[in-house]
């Protein structure tokens, strides 16, 4: 009751100031916890002595992590609020990432790689159902509210680079300096919960109760084979580049600055790209958008090994960026104009599930191939070859009768 023996006021209506929390909190989850990764490798592969199967290993084991945490995470929002889920997976990332600085076997560092998968899920799911309910609140700026958060993984990007380069230096450096590799990670799981922090100050009016009950229909599998193969191919071909970019661009004899440039343009792609492809998407109901944007990747993948130059290294950073996160958005714009919205949850599980196969064999797979003749440049050409191939099977995707 108020003091005029009113009724108590109303719950303020979450605006920009909470999809802005939510952003960071998708900055935490895959910025911070995922592809910061492709900053240290090549101190850490210097320090530690590493093939390059053994790097892109790491990364495998952080995707099957993050699959094991999208799994588990329709079981969690069923008995918790989204809210919780969102950020107890930040705090969780938040700690690992720390514990990262004391890791110095490659046993140790995998395990902590999987955990952070599995907690960067937890915080990505959870504020991805905050972010649609902040969207029904706000139908006139849906697309905005949905375009802060997905960008919010640019914005996780953008820090890394601010970060990382500022504490350790190129893997060419002197090895005590190449050995401080820990301090970065120390650094990022600071950061890390100084964004969950905020993240939770800023959405306390946000909540997405669980919810029992919910009638829900099948996914016609068969009838997207073709789509559901693009996208497998799409996790094995991006995650290759994301898992070893920065290291080619040194080995290619990149500085320092360029490196951070590149990733900095990389970021700043990704905080754009919802806002860039939103139209092609909603116009689309076959797999188009999918095999035109397969198709910009496999582009931007062979840019920095057909043309080592830096105005080439810079357009790859920048139309990866601007790409990547939208290949993601397509196959949930595919599920939804195609199916009935009773099945739009199993259609969503059963690509991620495909992609999160991709994710898992990329790295280990671009790694063996660059250990072999011809290198990490031999790596990336089969990296832009499956993308090229996802790209064909996009375009194979017929719309369903309506």
């Amino acid at each position: 009751m108020s003091e005029s023996g009113g009724a108590a006021p109303a719950r303020p209506v979450p605006g920009l100031v909470a999809a802005f929390g939510l952003a960071l909190a998708a900055a935490v989850s895959l910025g911070l916890a995922r592809f910061s990764y492709a900053l240290l490798l090549p101190p850490m592969r210097a320090d530690l002595g590493w093939s390059y199967f053994t790097a892109g290993a790491m990364n495998t084991v952080n995707a099957a992590g993050y699959l094991v945490g999208a799994l588990l995470a329709p079981r969690m929002l069923a008995r918790f609020d989204a809210r919780a889920v969102m950020l107890a997976g930040g705090l969780g990332a938040a700690l690992v990432l720390a514990a990262h600085a004391a890791a110095r076997t490659d046993a140790a560092l995998a395990l902590l790689r999987a955990l952070t998968g599995i907690a960067s899920a937890a915080s990505f799911v959870g504020g991805g159902v905050l972010a649609a309910r902040l969207a029904g609140v706000h139908p006139a700026r849906s697309g905005l509210m949905l375009g802060i958060y997905y960008g919010g993984v640019g914005m996780g990007i953008v820090a890394s680079t601010l970060i990382v380069p500022a504490l350790v230096p190129a893997a060419s450096g002197p090895p005590d300096a190449v050995a401080r590799w820990p301090a970065a990670w120390a650094a990022l799981g600071v950061s890390a919960l100084a964004a969950t922090w905020l993240t939770a100050s800023t959405t306390r009016a946000l909540h997405a109760p669980p919810v029992a009950g919910r009638r829900l229909a099948a996914f016609p599998l068969r009838r997207f084979l073709f789509a559901l193969g693009g996208y497998t191919m799409f996790g094995i071909g991006y995650i290759g580049y994301m898992t070893f970019v920065v290291t080619l661009l040194r080995e290619q004899g990149q500085g320092t600055g360029v490196v951070t440039a590149f990733y900095i343009l990389l970021g700043c792609g990704v905080v754009a790209s919802s806002w860039l492809w939103s139209g092609l998407l909603q116009r689309h109901r076959s797999g188009l958008p999918l095999a035109l944007l397969n198709g910009l990747l496999a582009l931007a993948t062979a840019l920095p090994v057909l043309w080592p130059t830096r105005p080439a290294v810079f357009a790859s950073g920048l139309l990866f960026g601007g790409v990547f996160l939208s290949v993601v958005a397509s196959t949930t714009a595919l599920v939804r104009h195609n199916c009935a919205s009773a099945a739009w949850p199993a259609g969503i599980a059963a690509f991620t599930i495909v992609f999160a196969f991709g994710q898992i064999l990329g790295p280990s797979l671009v790694g063996a191939i660059a250990d072999g003749p011809g290198g990490l440049e031999r790596g990336f050409v089969w990296s832009a070859a499956a993308l090229a191939l996802g790209a064909l099977l996009g375009l194979l995707q017929r719309p369903l009768a309506r």
